[in-house]
């Protein structure tokens, strides 16, 4: 059964400064997550994880992340000021982005971040636009289907994905680049989202290390650091298999030993960039029942909606729900969880086994840590929620004040204050 990280009492006494609905994050958590992701990389000297900013946009989460050896994974404009705002610097950032806009490669070159080229044709688009940086990453797309070892069971398409190089087009972007001046090259892969296995990142690893053993041979180039990339994923369901960090880690260094030691590549780096695995289960969005409705069904209406965790609305997907304070309490009723969206989608849970709910019970929505927040949008004049720090001295920190109408208005030109057509 999951747990939420604070109580019905705690939560009741942050309502008093801070109104429902507000994600919350536990920083201890974070903190902890972080140190064992670490310690499953430790065989490798040059493993760094490169947080995915994309998940949790917060500079005080990112600089808790930062306090603890890791780096950023931007993958725009503005993810790269923000990650210069926290005082990351140069190899610091990986910059992995489609469809780059030209001012894109422009600020990740100004700032000395690491570029992943998505694609065989930006090489010659980066090359006029910057020049070539001595450290290059490519991003490699084996195509075909992705499976876990042994496996019947298709996890991912990659032939079907817009992201990356082919493989015949990777070895020779490796070529290109290093007569193009480049000394340092690095390879990324991204094949499979949340996965719910151990053998993920291995199967991924064997397939990445054998074609780095490949490019050496045909391209001369030899690679300083492989990005697994993300894709390791968390148990949303109470019935999900757990994934185990050191376990994986353990099984990629299996990988490793059998494929680039004796390729004589025992020094390349490995290096992730998770942002799922490291936030999610150390974030909530909490939220009080304001509404019920008897039709043919039961609903709870709740003060978040669609706007505040999309997730459930666009995929589907699964957020388990805690009412503070009925932990203990049989789950007799079922209930759709519903926010005030005008769409039918807003549903934080469908036909959802929870106890009795009275207005003004608080609802704990779980592993909301990561594309939470990130998500939100206005549909509906819908504002964005504050964002709180569970600090490990048990203390609340406010790390975004929530929109205000003022923020909603701001980006129209009003002249003299008036709207004037």
């Amino acid at each position: 059964m999951k747990k939420p990280f604070i109580t019905k009492e705690q939560a009741e006494e942050i309502k008093k400064t801070y109104p429902t609905p507000f994600h919350i994050y536990d920083e201890k958590g974070i903190r902890e997550n972080a140190r064992r992701f670490r310690q499953a990389f430790s065989w490798n000297k040059g493993f760094r994880e490169y947080f995915a900013v994309k998940a949790t946009p917060n500079p005080f989460i990112m600089k808790i992340l930062q306090e603890e050896g890791c780096g950023f994974d931007c993958s725009s404009y503005t993810e790269l000021l923000l990650s210069d705002e926290v005082g990351a610097k140069r190899h610091d950032i990986m910059f992995s982005s489609n469809e780059t806009p030209d001012l894109d490669f422009k600020k990740a070159y100004e700032l000395g971040a690491i570029i992943n080229l998505d694609d065989f044709t930006h090489i010659d688009i980066l090359d006029k636009l910057t020049g070539i940086p001595e450290t290059i990453c490519c991003r490699y797309n084996p195509g075909g289907e992705f499976r876990t070892d042994g496996s019947k069971n298709v996890m991912d398409t990659p032939r079907d994905a817009k992201y990356g190089f082919t493989h015949e087009q990777i070895i020779e972007g490796y070529k290109i680049l290093k007569e193009k001046g480049a000394k340092k090259f690095g390879m990324h892969a991204f094949l499979a989202s949340n996965t719910l296995t151990n053998d993920y990142y291995p199967t991924l690893a064997r397939i990445m290390f054998k074609a780095a053993v490949e490019i050496k041979e045909k391209a001369g180039v030899e690679l300083s650091f492989i990005n697994l990339s993300g894709g390791v994923g968390v148990d949303y369901t109470p019935a999900d298999n757990q994934n185990d960090i050191l376990e994986i880690g353990r099984k990629v260094k299996e990988a490793y030993d059998e494929v680039l030691v004796p390729a004589g590549m025992g020094d390349v780096a490995i290096y992730t960039e998770c942002g799922r695995f490291m936030l999610a289960p150390y974030g909530g969005l909490v939220t009080t029942a304001i509404r019920e409705k008897h039709i043919y069904k039961e609903y709870i209406g709740v003060d978040a909606c669609a706007a505040n965790l999309m997730r459930p609305a666009i995929y589907g997907a699964y957020h388990h729900i805690t009412v503070l304070g009925k932990e203990n309490e049989p789950c007799d009723h079922v209930y759709d969880v519903v926010g005030g969206l005008c769409e039918n989608c807003d549903k934080f849970a469908k036909d959802r086994q929870l106890p009795k709910i009275d207005m003004g019970d608080i609802l704990f929505i779980h592993d909301a840590g990561a594309h939470g927040f990130s998500m939100g949008y206005n549909y509906n004049g819908k504002l964005r929620s504050a964002e709180l720090l569970l600090r490990e001295d048990g203390s609340v920190k406010m790390i975004r004040r929530a929109e205000t109408p003022e923020d909603y208005f701001r980006t129209f030109d009003f002249a003299n204050g008036k709207f004037d057509l």
